[in-house]
Formats: structure tokens, sequence, C-alpha cells
């Protein structure tokens, strides 16, 4: 079983963090325009947020797995879409790593099945490792 890497948070982090050092500052340098200073910075860290709830919802709602009959792909909550493909039916399995994605360990998978394939799974952990659990059945 795999899931998508904690990488995603990484966008919300940085607006959080881009937010509170904007307040801090705020707070600290500005005394005329400190209160629309800290309205702007605490909007970024809110922006944050809300992307780092929108991550973590998407990395709760997606599954993906491998069995020894077929790979399961399920992502969303309400409206769910998912994707099965028999073993059998596989041709080649695409991993697609950026040198960041090598340093922590994450990427892109693209399973080619005969006459159809799944759409690219991005952001997947481990994707060398999902990739060996496949070939190795």
């Amino acid at each position: 079983m795999s899931k998508i890497h904690w990488i995603i948070y990484v966008p919300g982090l940085l607006l959080v963090a881009v937010g509170a050092a904007g307040a801090a500052y705020a707070w600290q340098a500005m005394a005329a325009n400190r209160d629309l200073a800290l309205m702007s910075a605490g909007a970024v860290a809110l922006i944050g947020l809300f992307s780092l709830i929108g991550a973590w919802f998407k990395r709760w709602t997606t599954e993906l797995a491998v069995t020894d009959r077929r790979i399961i792909y399920k992502r969303g909550f309400v409206r769910r879409h998912s994707i099965e493909m028999n073993m059998d039916k596989i041709e080649s399995i695409d991993v697609d790593q950026s040198v960041l994605g090598r340093v922590f360990d994450f990427g892109d998978i693209t399973v080619r099945g005969t006459g159809t394939g799944l759409e690219p799974l991005r952001g997947i952990d481990s994707p060398i490792e999902f990739r060996n659990q496949v070939t190795a059945r």
C-alpha cells in the first residue's frame, strides 16, 4: 500500500511561515500601517492554513494498493474516483522523479496496460518500491 508523499504540505507550510514572519515584522517595525500589514499577513497565513487542510484531506482520501491480482487506485471522499487494473494486463510502470523527488523519495507513476492505462499518479511516496512490488508479482 502506498500513499501521497508528505511533500504536498510544503506550499501550505511556506505560506503559514511567510504570514507569521510578516505578522512579526509588522508588529515590530511598522507603527503607521500596522493594522493593514497584520491583516495582510493574517490573510496569507489563513490561505496557507486552508492549503494545509486541503493537502491533508487529499492525502487522507487517496488510496493506492497492490494486491496479488490487481492495482487499485481510489481518490475522493463524496465524489469517489476508483481505478483497478489486473496484474496480467500491465505492460509497464513508468516512474518519473525530479532531483527533489529523488532526495525526498517521491515521484509520479504511470501504469501502462494492454489497451488502456492509468492516469499519472502524482506525488506518490516511494515510487520505486511501488514499481518493485508490482513487478515482483
